[in-house]
């Protein structure tokens, strides 16, 4: 039998802060040499919020795995992140009659959370969810022909070092992408879980 293609994985890395940043700079560290992997750092490469369209839609041509790798700011993505959706993703290029540019990708967040998990549910501080609260990037997903999987999230962000639990969260995401890029996640369970932690902890 024919070894599939690997998936080609784009990591759009998001932090206006990344000297405060404890979890997402070293998770992006940490995977940006991976096989398969682009790792694209938009404050870097935006400082002005300046986004050359017509690049960012051609990355996504090249790629079948879009990751959102961002702190969870007001229960949602940092600035750049919503300011390159509504840019990037064009009518007749992700939506509309003609927009079908993405159909068939993958699409997902990496976020960090500062609250513990325990407040993120109905009985929570934060009343909802992670995966409800980014119902929108689930829903811009949809409409753009996309296959949405629930975040993979680290919780309790301001003391996950000197709790040691930042370790093996960066470990796990280098495993998340090099499974995604072979084929080694069944996607099927994946989009229907709570979160991409607990399908890496039961498909182990």
């Amino acid at each position: 039998m024919e070894t599939p293609a690997p998936r080609n994985i784009l990591v759009l890395f998001a932090h206006p802060a990344q000297q405060h940043s404890e979890i997402t700079v070293r998770l992006a560290r940490a995977v940006k040499d991976l096989p398969n992997v682009t790792l694209v750092d938009l404050y870097a490469e935006y400082p002005t919020l300046e986004i050359n369209i017509a690049r960012e839609q051609e990355r996504l041509l090249q790629h079948d795995v879009i990751v959102f790798l961002h702190p969870l700011y007001w229960y949602s993505t940092p600035a750049i992140l919503k300011e390159w959706m509504d840019l990037v993703l064009e009518y007749n290029f992700a939506y509309g009659h003609k927009g079908l540019a993405l159909k068939g990708k993958y699409l997902f967040a990496s976020v960090s959370a500062g609250g513990q998990e325990h407040a993120y549910g109905a009985e929570g501080y934060n009343r909802y969810s992670l995966r409800e609260l980014l119902r929108p990037l689930e829903m811009t997903a949809n409409l753009c022909h996309m296959h949405y999987l629930p975040p993979f999230a680290i919780y309790g962000a301001r003391t996950a070092v000197e709790e040691k639990r930042l370790a093996p969260h960066r470990e796990r995401f280098v495993e998340l992408l090099t499974r995604l890029s072979e084929d080694r996640i069944d996607l099927s369970d994946a989009a229907i879980a709570p979160s991409l932690n607990a399908i890496l902890e039961a498909q182990s």
